[in-house]
């Protein structure tokens, strides 16, 4: 996980766009929560009979008495008029001590802009909040890719500008597929991983606690039902974490070997002809090419197990919000249909971060693959406080110079002058 932050932020030019990129998707998680609180207001269909009638402090009656509703009605009907509008009970909820911060708020909004006579301010609410948030998601995803772009762009040309600085024994130890595959393959994941990463390190750390703090707010005996899940969360995507991790470094080296392989193919074309050597080369090439589909399968299955597991934890508990909030709370269907949704938007990052930790995995082996050249320092380097010749003058002297090519000494201890005007040959 560092060499990917490093190779995001190794360009200081970045540092800009990593900081839009976490505003950005700051404000989409913002986007988000108003979104699931307009729904709630759509839905919010006034208080219950029941609800309205109960004595204030006291568990909700299945029973209501005529003295119960005569008690309270003098409470609700603030006019005076013996008639009780919805904006009445609205207002008197809105100001009773007994009730839940998502029920005040709710109702003190129904309220103060009266949705039933001014239902166009509901729609007004609702379309700045479908536009706000369409805003947000584009330049959220456009940011981070655009930052994932440049840092792949920058990354290949550091790459490339590293390994012509290496000497020849460097080359002759790797192969071309290996070299090859970091510069595409490796650089290319490494985008798609730090795509991910943005999202799941910046934007889902702020949407769970922001979206789990709302949900205690509103109603802490429903928050608590989340925390059951957790465990049940917490240890599968460990386990396939480590799995996917594993594979995908197996997976990369296989297609080094692959790449090499189909290289080496073309390269000595000629040779395979001449030869007939084709049904060898096509039997090599297939061990390779089984060898890379079992560990993509293996790789496939890992990386998509996550989300349907969450997925069935999360409708699990669901559901207990559910039954919980419409029996126990009695809750009315928008305020439990706001709280569902809030609970949506802490389990939805939790199982695309299952999801896509898989990918996060896999660009982590890549850039600790790139890296793994970029890191490596050419044999021949310049001496401290070298000098750097602008101009020739008057000749070149080699001073018992030795040269060696792989283990073989090719010059030994060689000493001459080469004058200002000479031509000098050197065969061998």
């Amino acid at each position: 996980m560092k060499l990917l932050l490093q190779a995001a932020l190794r360009n200081s030019r970045h540092l800009t766009l990593a900081i839009l990129t976490l505003v950005t998707l700051l404000f989409l998680t913002v986007a988000n929560q108003c979104e699931m609180f307009s729904v709630g207001l759509m839905a919010n269909t006034g208080a219950d009979f029941f609800t309205l009638f109960s004595p204030e402090g006291k568990k909700v009656k299945d029973k209501l008495s005529l003295a119960d509703v005569s008690r309270k009605w003098e409470l609700i009907d603030q006019n005076g008029d013996g008639v009780i509008t919805k904006q009445d009970a609205a207002a008197y909820i809105a100001q009773r001590k007994d009730s839940n911060p998502l029920s005040w708020i709710m109702h003190k909004m129904a309220a103060y802009f009266d949705f039933e006579r001014n239902f166009s301010m509901l729609i007004s609410i609702l379309v700045a909040v479908a536009l706000f948030k369409a805003i947000t998601l584009f330049t959220a995803r456009y940011v981070t890719q655009l930052l994932s772009i440049r840092v792949t762009r920058d990354l290949r040309q550091q790459y490339f500008e590293h390994i012509q600085s290496l000497p020849l024994s460097f080359y002759q130890e790797q192969n071309l597929g290996s070299l090859s595959s970091r510069a595409v393959g490796d650089a290319g994941q490494i985008a798609s991983s730090l795509n991910s990463c943005l999202t799941n390190y910046l934007q889902t750390p702020f949407t769970i606690v922001s979206t789990l703090l709302a949900c205690f707010y509103l109603s802490w005996k429903l928050s608590l039902i989340i925390f059951l899940g957790l465990p049940l969360i917490i240890f599968p995507v460990v386990f396939l974490t480590r799995q996917v991790k594993r594979i995908s470094r197996q997976l990369q080296k296989n297609q080094e070997t692959f790449t090499s392989v189909l290289l080496d193919f073309l390269a000595g074309i000629q040779t395979v002809k001449i030869f007939a050597m084709e049904a060898f080369s096509l039997r090599k090439y297939k061990e390779q090419n089984d060898q890379m589909a079992v560990l993509e399968s293996k790789s496939a299955k890992y990386g998509l197990l996550t989300r349907p597991l969450l997925h069935l934890i999360a409708t699990a508990c669901l559901a207990v919000v559910v039954l919980f909030g419409l029996y126990s709370l009695h809750m009315t269907v928008g305020q439990l249909l706001m709280f569902c949704g809030l609970l949506h938007l802490f389990y939805e990052p939790v199982k695309k971060f299952a999801e896509e930790n898989a990918n996060i995995q896999k660009g982590v082996v890549a850039a600790e693959r790139m890296f793994e050249v970029l890191h490596l320092k050419p044999q021949i380097e310049d001496r401290d406080g070298a000098i750097d010749l602008q101009d020739f003058k008057n000749l070149i002297e080699f001073d018992h110079v030795w040269f060696k090519y792989r283990d073989d000494w090719v010059i030994r201890d060689l000493s001459f002058t080469i004058e200002r005007g000479e031509i000098v040959a050197i065969v061998g």
